[in-house]
Order: C-alpha cells, then sequence, then structure tokens
C-alpha cells in the first residue's frame, strides 16, 4: 500500500508514537511504502527544527539530523505533481496532494483538518492515522 503522510503525522509518529508511529512502524517492515517529497522534507526539517520540539527530541535520544536521513531513505522521494489549487484556507496543503499525485498514493493520511475534509482527492482517500490502520491491518 502506497502512503502519503502529512508532515503533522510523521511528527506525531516520531515524538508521542500511537497510530501515527504504527504506520511508521508498518514501513520499517514494508508492510506500507511512504512517499514524499523534497518540498515535504524541507517542511518536516523545519517544523522538528523548532525550538519547542528541541526537549521532545532529547528525551527521545532523537538526532533531527539522523532522522530526517532515516527518513528519506525510508520513504521514496518522488517530484509533485503540478495541480491546480485547491485548498485556498492553506495553499501549503496542496503540496502533500500534489505528492500523493505523483506517487499514485492508495491513501494520504493527515490530521489536518482542511486535508481530511477533502475526503478524496483524484481517487485517493483521505483519511486519519486510525482508519489508515484499519485499511492496512483490516
Amino acid at each position: 500500500m502506497r502512503l502519503v503522510l502529512d508532515t503533522n503525522i510523521t511528527i506525531s509518529g516520531l515524538l508521542w508514537r500511537d497510530a501515527p508511529g504504527s504506520l511508521l512502524d508498518a514501513a520499517m517492515t514494508r508492510r506500507v511504502s511512504l512517499f514524499t517529497t523534497t518540498v515535504l522534507m524541507n517542511e518536516l526539517a523545519g517544523v522538528l527544527g523548532r525550538p519547542k520540539f528541541a526537549a521532545k527530541l532529547s528525551a527521545r535520544k532523537i538526532n533531527l539530523d539522523d532522522f530526517l536521513l532515516d527518513y528519506a531513505t525510508l520513504a521514496n522521494i518522488v517530484v509533485p505533481m503540478d495541480i491546480a489549487p485547491t485548498i485556498l484556507a492553506d495553499p501549503t496543503d496542496d503540496h502533500v496532494l500534489a505528492a500523493a499525485l505523483a506517487a499514485q498514493a492508495d491513501m494520504i493520511v493527515s490530521g489536518d483538518t482542511h486535508l481530511l475534509g477533502l475526503i478524496n482527492f483524484e481517487g485517493i482517500p483521505i483519511v486519519n492515522p486510525t482508519i489508515a490502520l484499519n485499511r492496512i491491518f483490516g
């Protein structure tokens, strides 16, 4: 199964585990394939580099550079498709949609209300982590 994880899901999986963490575990065991873009990787680096995450990364003994390298190895990096502006309230969310289209993803996994409100994009379901896990492990 091909997934694009929104940045909020990747961060939640890394720092708080729960359902997003199980999605990362499924990727590590090759149960699913993750896809991302350089834009989304840069967003991930920028968000995790914020001071508010420093203590959490340190407590979990996570080196940011090592994690980013590991994630770049775990996820397949694709060139995003050009899409028409779709989420006008938060245009940066369009990067997730463009990645999913390029990856021919089976699902987009997000906790973002703008993305979840679409329900699907070009036939690709947009779901929260719990629903994604139910669809993967049925």
